[in-house]
């Protein structure tokens, strides 16, 4: 049995240690959350240990999945890679892009998995129709979002934006060769609303949309591409296909986009089943130390436009 933890058990990290008890290949070995009225409240739910302190479980686990405020991240990670355990960090990768390749590096020497926790790879809708992205022309994303109830530590496109970010570069498989980026701030001291356009070395253009100051929720991905157009809703597990001869002049009447309507599923459960196969199996993580440091250095890119 793979022995993990969950470090950091607040509104998602919970979230985490519900999946881990769930599965039949691992044993969930207890919770770390610095308050302990909430760490002994996810522990009596799924009837396991807590502690306060991580370090009390280093010498305990197989892997972990480390759910606390971003800066944190480096500090944490560090001192689990340190002791040969495998590490799920929930995204953003780190508080700064030095950090973030500092852990790449030293996972690579600790020869231990680094899996980032970028959900949407996991969502149905874009595991299913992932195949079908072959050098996309351009590609819209829009997240938006009422501001949330749970606190927020970073900005709008280190919450938000980033995992459009990492969905498009895993769509176009390239680093972009120039990126843009404007954005306001509204109720936090940091930027709530974002845009982004990414040009890269295909051509490709993407433009991206990151709110957290909305009336309501959207995730959705739109592709274009020669002879393909796919319009991805991440929240409703919905997508529409659109197919056509590009050698030919399309008729409007038959333009008619096929309509899939996907199981939501479960991500996390996904996300945290692919990262102990990944451990088990000895090949690479579906979002890697690699993936998750692109992510960044495109985010930083627009942050340091927005200043």
């Amino acid at each position: 049995m793979l022995k993990t933890a969950v470090i950091g058990v607040g509104y998602l990290g919970r979230f985490h240690a519900q999946k881990y008890a769930s599965l039949p290949d691992a044993e969930l070995i207890g919770v770390v959350d610095v308050n302990p009225v909430q760490a002994q409240k996810v522990a009596d739910e799924l009837d396991v240990p807590f502690h306060v302190d991580y370090q009390e479980v280093l010498n305990q686990v197989d892997a972990v999945s480390i759910v606390v405020p971003t800066v944190h991240h480096y500090q944490t990670a560090r001192s689990f890679i340190k002791n040969d355990v495998h590490v799920l960090l929930e995204k953003p990768f780190a508080a700064t892009i030095e950090e973030a390749e500092e852990l790449a590096q030293f996972a690579r020497q600790k020869n231990v998995q680094l899996q980032i926790g970028h959900l949407e790879r996991f969502n149905p809708v874009f595991a299913e129709f992932q195949e079908l992205i072959d050098q996309p022309i351009f590609i819209e994303n829009i997240r938006i979002a009422p501001f949330p109830k749970r606190g927020t530590d970073v900005d709008v496109i280190l919450d938000l934006m980033i995992h459009d970010i990492d969905l498009v570069l895993a769509a176009v498989g390239e680093y972009p060769e120039s990126v843009e980026g404007i954005g306001a701030q509204f109720v936090t001291s940091t930027a709530d609303l974002a845009k982004a356009r990414l040009r890269f070395p295909s051509g490709c253009i993407a433009d991206l949309t990151a709110s957290r100051i909305s009336d309501k929720a959207e995730r959705k991905m739109r592709i274009f591409q020669s002879g393909l157009y796919l319009s991805l809703d991440y929240a409703g597990g919905q997508a529409r296909k659109l197919q056509v001869d590009s050698a030919e002049t399309p008729d409007p009447d038959k333009l008619q986009p096929e309509v899939y309507q996907l199981d939501k599923g479960d991500a996390l459960l996904a996300e945290i089943k692919s990262f102990v196969s990944s451990i088990r199996e000895g090949k690479p993580p579906i979002v890697s130390a690699q993936d998750g440091l692109n992510a960044m250095k495109v985010a930083w890119q627009i942050k340091d436009q927005l200043k």
